[in-house]
């Protein structure tokens, strides 16, 4: 256990940054989870919606250091074709 007082200030950002980091990670998974669902059903309209949502989310995420932006910029880029594919469909 750590006994400078440095170092134990730093244990208790690290766990703070830790708790902030999962809540804004679980956000945005269930955030695509929603997306993925609505593409799943087919909905074209509830899809774009969530779309712009989920791109915004994405994007800060990005400058949280929540994901990497090549991560985000795969996720941007499948759920953008998926989106587009399915309104042309309609």
């Amino acid at each position: 256990m750590a006994r400078i007082k440095s170092a134990v200030k730093n244990i208790r950002k690290t766990r703070r940054r830790r708790a902030v980091n999962i809540i804004r990670r679980g956000r945005l998974r269930s955030q695509i989870k929603r997306l993925r669902s609505l593409l799943a059903k087919k909905d074209a309209g509830g899809a774009s919606r969530e779309l712009a949502r989920t791109l915004s989310l994405l994007d800060k995420s990005i400058g949280t250091g929540i994901i990497h932006r090549n991560t985000a910029a795969r996720h941007k880029s499948r759920l953008t074709r998926q989106v587009n594919a399915l309104q042309a469909v309609r």
